[in-house]
């Protein structure tokens, strides 16, 4: 079996580096600040603190792959990925009671940009190249259009910002996921659903994914 095709049936902790790890090493680098607030009068703040989570690379992109189907109507790809950060809320009590376990969540196609991707040109190849590497499509750059302006997922925590994007692969054929080889990549596989289906989806939770719901109202928005 691949690891593609892979089923993954939980996520095992073989070590937790948190106590003897730096903040500013790993994926994340959490910066620890002690801030105060400078005010038009010339005063300031009584001081707080504040923590900053960055990625490896600033700001990122998701791709909304869509393609007409029968009746005039539409159906985007979704692509189930392993997500340790909301598996592991298990551990944790949260507010409202919620007995599903986050091992997988579907979502559209997503990448980091690369420090070479320069300006909406730069958005574009790079979401080309992640919907070949995470869904199997050659899809033209130009072809590729935004879906307005870039937002914050947290931002009083995390300064990534995502940048949306759409393309319409109506009739292209769909290659084997090629993926980057990671662990994380196991048991990744997509699949098609209407645009109605898939707001119900994120609207009930069973698709828990802000980007994939904005990026299918916004493109709803879009003239043609």
């Amino acid at each position: 079996m691949s690891d593609a095709a892979a089923v993954v049936t939980g996520i095992e902790v073989v070590e937790d580096l948190t106590a003897r790890s730096r903040c500013d090493e790993g994926f994340l680098h959490v910066r620890r600040l002690r801030c105060r607030n400078r005010r038009e009068d010339g005063s300031v703040s009584a001081e707080y603190r504040v923590d900053v989570v960055d990625r490896p690379r600033l700001d990122a992109v998701a791709v909304l792959l869509y393609r007409n189907a029968g009746g005039g109507g539409r159906e985007l790809l979704l692509r189930m990925n392993l997500r340790p950060a909301a598996y592991f809320r298990r551990e944790k009590r949260p507010v409202v009671p919620d007995e599903r376990e986050f091992l997988q969540v579907e979502e559209i196609v997503a990448g980091l940009l690369e420090p070479s991707d320069e300006g909406q040109a730069g958005i574009r190849q790079r979401a080309a190249e992640e919907a070949w590497e995470e869904a199997g499509f050659r899809v033209d750059p130009a072809h590729v259009r935004m879906l307005g302006a870039p937002f914050f997922v947290a931002p009083g925590i995390l300064s990534e910002r995502i940048h949306l994007c759409a393309a319409d692969v109506t009739g292209l054929p769909q290659a084997a996921i090629e993926g980057d080889g990671s662990p994380l990549e196991e048991g990744t596989r997509t699949r098609w659903v209407s645009f109605d289906e898939a707001l119900r989806l994120c609207r009930e939770g069973t698709v828990p994914d802000a980007k994939t719901e904005l990026a299918l109202l916004r493109l709803e928005d879009v003239p043609g």
